[in-house]
């Protein structure tokens, strides 16, 4: 059976997936809790390109059982690794325009290293391990599968891409 993208869970200390619009201050709501002192919000967008090319636009793919259980199984290692007290995490799914937020990650602790660290280590593990795929179409009328950087992923210490276009 395939999970239902209409109706997440609560959010806090969760990984979803979900075809519609991310609702941003609905999530940071949900991580209000007087013992944390920092949230750390990572908000991916849809960039205008890609090594070199002009994106118009693009659609995110995702594998439904293994792509919602590895992500949460990343959250809860997230939590465990780090001293942070709530973690979650949402992707778009589906056709997204350029400027759309595509992936949120947040992250909320008592003190802001651990909360910087914890949401990089999330992000980072989600864009490597999770099973979501980007499908890109340029302004040329080409389209390709696509696959972040390996700087992007955090895998690497030499960041590759065309990040200053």
């Amino acid at each position: 059976m395939t999970p239902s993208l209409s109706c997440p869970p609560s959010p806090v200390d969760k990984f979803w997936l979900q075809d519609t619009t991310i609702d941003l201050p609905l999530l940071r709501r949900e991580m209000d809790d007087p013992t944390c002192g920092a949230i750390v919000t990572f908000e991916g967008l849809v960039r205008n390109h890609h090594e070199g090319r002009d994106v118009s636009a693009l659609s995110y793919s995702y594998h439904p059982l293994m792509a919602q259980k590895e992500g949460q199984k990343i959250l809860e290692t997230t939590l465990e690794k780090f001293p942070i007290t709530h973690a979650l995490a949402v992707h778009r799914v589906g056709d997204l325009g350029i400027g759309d937020l595509a992936v949120v990650t947040i992250t909320a602790s008592a003190h802001r290293e651990a909360a910087f660290e914890a949401n990089r280590y999330l992000i980072d593990e989600i864009k490597f391990c999770v099973p979501i795929w980007k499908y890109e179409t340029y302004s040329s009328g080409e389209s390709e599968w696509t696959a972040p950087c390996p700087g992007c992923s955090g895998r690497r210490e030499i960041h590759t891409c065309d990040s200053k276009k």
